[in-house]
């Protein structure tokens, strides 16, 4: 028993009947109806039909046959995907072979003519017999394929599920997993009793109008878990359906989609588990992709940060669109090396040029410039967590600030046609070191752009600054760390009960700045809709819920206060008062003040000393004095905002 056992759990469902297998049966069984029916009518009418006559009748259905088949391909026809539509081509595939059938009746008419007479009930009776036999022959090859899948679900650890839906998107799942060795269909499900009793393409259609239906639905039928088609329609039930399987402790799977299908299977690893990101994503944002195409095809692009969250997955897209090569560039030595390797397997014609180097090092971003000529660049490189920037001042200046000072100056020196910085919320009114860093590197590249227009800078290139929130599942954000948290059995650490924060996926993101990209003359900043917040801890409790854990009893929340410089509430990126709308209603052009290039470089230039110089005092000063709505909370450096209105209330004074 244990021998079978094991020897139907090896045995491997995914594998094809070779199609000229396939063409041999089917002419075998064609040739066999043709001689039945020839054989049949011969008998019933009493005619003497010599075995010469056979033998060529054979050899003709042979031909017949053959013919009719390749003409129709139906040997080719993937049995266990075959439906009703198929029986039309067996059915033209018959008429075809008949064609054949009835001259070679009409020349036999000279051999035995008595058989002229009954002609006509010879080749009814072939079609018929034909058809009939090829039918079965599908049927009794599906049976048998259905009773063998059985068998092995039946000696493997099979998942029973049910669909999410009934549209086009869950009758393709079923149909894509119909043949699953891991998964077995149940039925649908889908929210009120409208379709009770109806089966979508052969599944039963099962309701839910409250937690108890669920419940008795999943008992009765054992279901181990819910698959949604596609993370959007698992986003509409986030706080409904999905609540009730966390709550009974159903499994949420959610399938990934196409172009993440492996050719055009669906692996077991690639039906999982469904995570946090996509309950917070939303709908896929419409962007122009003909104008991004129009504005990188054929060109030499260039990615500072290329190995991190953001300049990774621009490299992902950007490699997407036919550019003549892509430059990746940045300090972390094996995060390069990894994105290097995916992206020359995912895109063998692409020439891409890794490059390991330093924006803070003036000489290396030149050589790039200098040897690939670059016609648009994305500056993705920074340093971005804040509490460590609020630790190390100096080092958030010189690669946030002098860095970014360096891709913009060489930019110009090398007529690029555009650069793209990608900047954050945090230098919307900063309250820390490294939202101050993005603001001044953000005035930076827009007074210098300005110079540019105006005629007082000599150069070409445009610039345009994107800003946006916090992205799903970056380097170090909160989701990977309290998924971390959540393995190790917690605590799962939050800073404040009442902070939120705004979220975007990184591929969203990413798409958003390329289409900021072309809709920017030079000197914007844009700003994205960020959808609406999340409070952070019920981020925690949701993702400690789907773990299939309970708050309080598996795993504690522990609060463990703002952390220095951090914010409790994120600035709105978008309204009507502090925008004005784009093309693209995700896409919004920041009112912001104009600084002058000449007193802007000169103060850079100072801050960039000091910073060399490990002032943190005087850094940090001069950084308030740039940036005056700079505050800092929760900061050490709060004496600094104090020392500056102190000095302000003596001059009014004065």
């Amino acid at each position: 028993m244990g021998t079978k056992r094991n020897w139907l759990q090896r045995i491997s469902l995914d594998r094809y009947f070779n199609y000229w297998v396939v063409l041999l049966i089917d002419t075998f069984v064609s040739v066999a109806a043709t001689l039945i029916a020839f054989l049949g009518i011969s008998y019933l009418t009493e005619t003497v039909v010599p075995s010469s006559v056979l033998m060529l009748t054979a050899g003709v259905a042979v031909a017949a046959s053959l013919v009719a088949f390749l003409v129709q391909g139906t040997y080719k026809i993937i049995i266990r995907y075959s439906t009703l539509k198929e029986v039309g081509r067996f059915a033209v595939a018959c008429l075809i072979k008949e064609m054949v059938v009835v001259a070679y009746v009409s020349l036999m008419v000279r051999v035995v003519p008595d058989f002229g007479v009954h002609g006509f009930f010879y080749v009814v009776s072939d079609v018929i017999l034909t058809l009939a036999a090829l039918i079965v022959l599908r049927v009794m090859m599906l049976v048998a394929y259905d009773a063998m899948k059985s068998r092995i679900a039946a000696n493997r650890r099979v998942k029973n599920v049910l669909i999410y839906g009934v549209d086009d998107k869950s009758v393709a799942m079923i149909m894509r997993l119909q043949n699953s060795t891991h998964y077995r269909i149940l039925g649908c499900l889908t929210y009120g009793s409208k379709l009770r009793s109806y089966r979508v393409s052969e599944q039963q259609v099962y309701y839910f109008e409250d937690e108890e239906d669920l419940r008795q639905v999943a008992t009765r039928l054992s279901i181990d878990g819910v698959l949604f088609p596609t993370a959007e329609c698992a986003q509409g039930e986030r706080d409904r359906l999905i609540r009730y399987c966390e709550s009974q402790g159903i499994k949420v799977l959610v399938t990934p989609p196409v172009d993440e299908v492996v050719d055009g299977k669906i692996m077991r690893q690639m039906i999982r588990e469904i995570k946090i990101e996509d309950l917070l994503g939303r709908a896929e944002i419409n962007i122009n992709m003909n104008e991004i195409e129009s504005a990188l095809s054929g060109r030499t692009v260039l990615v500072t940060g290329a190995a991190g969250s953001i300049g990774s997955e621009l490299c992902r897209q950007v490699a997407k669109f036919d550019v003549k090569r892509l430059i990746l560039f940045d300090s972390a030595e094996t995060p390069m090396h990894n994105i290097r390797l995916e992206l020359e397997a995912r895109f063998p014609e692409l020439e891409f040029v890794p490059v390991v180097g330093d924006v803070r090092i003036r000489e290396r971003v030149d050589m790039v410039y200098r040897v690939y000529q670059p016609s648009v660049v994305f500056h993705a490189a920074a340093y971005k967590h804040v509490p460590l920037m609020e630790e190390n001042p100096c080092e958030a200046v010189l690669a946030n600030v002098v860095g970014t000072r360096n891709v913009a100056d060489l930019a110009v020196k090398y007529r690029v046609e555009k650069m793209v910085m990608i900047s954050t919320d945090k230098a919307v009114n900063p309250t820390n070191i490294m939202g101050a860093s993005k603001r001044l590197a953000e005035i930076y590249i827009q007074s210098l752009g300005l110079a540019i227009a105006e005629g007082k800078v000599e150069g070409a290139t445009r610039f345009v600054t994107t800003r946006f929130g916090n992205v799903l599942g970056s380097n170090g954000s909160v989701i990977p760390r309290f998924r971390e948290q959540i393995e190790k059995g917690g605590p799962v650490t939050v800073t404040h009960p009442e902070i939120i924060r705004y979220f975007m996926t990184i591929p969203e993101a990413c798409r958003l700045v390329m289409e900021a990209a072309t809709l920017g003359n030079g000197n914007e900043i844009f700003v994205f809709e960020m959808g609406e917040p999340v409070k952070i801890a019920d981020l925690a409790r949701r993702m400690i819920e789907l773990a299939g854990l309970k708050v309080g009893e598996d795993i504690e929340i522990e609060y463990t206060g703002l952390r220095p410089g951090e914010k409790l509430y994120e600035e709105v990126l978008s309204t009507k008062e502090n925008t004005i709308p784009t093309s693209n209603e995700k896409i919004h052009v920041a009112k912001v003040c104009q600084y002058d290039y000449s007193e802007v470089a000169e103060q850079i230039t100072t801050l960039s000393a000091l910073a060399a110089q490990v002032d943190v005092p005087a850094t940090v000063r001069l950084m308030k004095q740039i940036v005056p709505e700079y505050k800092s909370q929760n900061s050490r450096f709060e004496q600094f905002d104090r020392e500056i209105e102190s000095g302000e209330q003596q001059e009014r004074t004065a």
